[in-house]
């Protein structure tokens, strides 16, 4: 069994292979997201794990965006971590750059969060108070159904995340919201 990170030594990991802004916060973000729904869904007691998985989900993407989640197993093994994070981290690629499949359902919420925190973000960027405190699901729905909003941001993959969790897109689109605003609240980022 190998070693899993502190928040610090993860973070350390992390903007070695990560020195753009957008990256950076991208991973804040979702380490965030994953620390509220770790709560949420009664695992709190893995909070820390989720926020880490969270965290480091994209530590091979800026610089290795063509082997993405192939190149950070290989670091993380190389670095002596546990296989149950790159298992984690790895299976948010699944179907797209590898077929780690998510099994446990912080790999699910991984998988079906990643893109929508994005999403939202940009949603809530759009808006008067640049704020997702004022956000609701119906101004995300309509973002969502337009393809040239976020275009990054595979709808997709939204849509196969919530299907793997068993909620329904507009629970994923709600619970996702509430995620963003603790994370606005504790970090005062989106």
């Amino acid at each position: 069994m190998g070693k899993i990170p502190s928040r610090e030594e993860a973070w350390e990991l992390l903007t070695e292979f990560n020195k753009e802004e957008f990256h950076q916060k991208h991973a804040r973000v979702v380490e965030g997201a994953m620390r509220y729904f770790a709560r949420e869904l009664g695992y709190g007691d893995e909070e820390e794990f989720w926020g880490i998985v969270g965290m480091l989900h994209d530590l091979d993407f800026e610089q290795y965006p063509d082997q993405h989640c192939v190149k950070s197993q290989e670091i993380m093994r190389d670095r002596g971590l546990d296989e149950r994070l790159i298992h984690a981290t790895a299976s948010h690629g699944y179907g797209l750059v590898v077929d780690v499949k998510p099994e446990h359902e912080m790999e699910k919420v991984l998988f079906a969060v990643d893109e929508l925190t994005g999403l939202i973000g940009a949603a809530a960027i759009m808006r008067p108070s640049k704020s997702t405190m004022d956000l609701e699901l119906k101004s995300v729905k309509k973002k969502f159904k337009t393809p040239k909003f976020a275009a990054g941001c595979s709808r997709e993959v939204i849509i196969q995340g919530a299907e793997m969790l068993g909620w329904t897109l507009d629970d994923l689109i709600s619970k996702t919201i509430l995620a963003l605003r603790d994370v606005e609240e504790k970090t005062g980022i989106v």
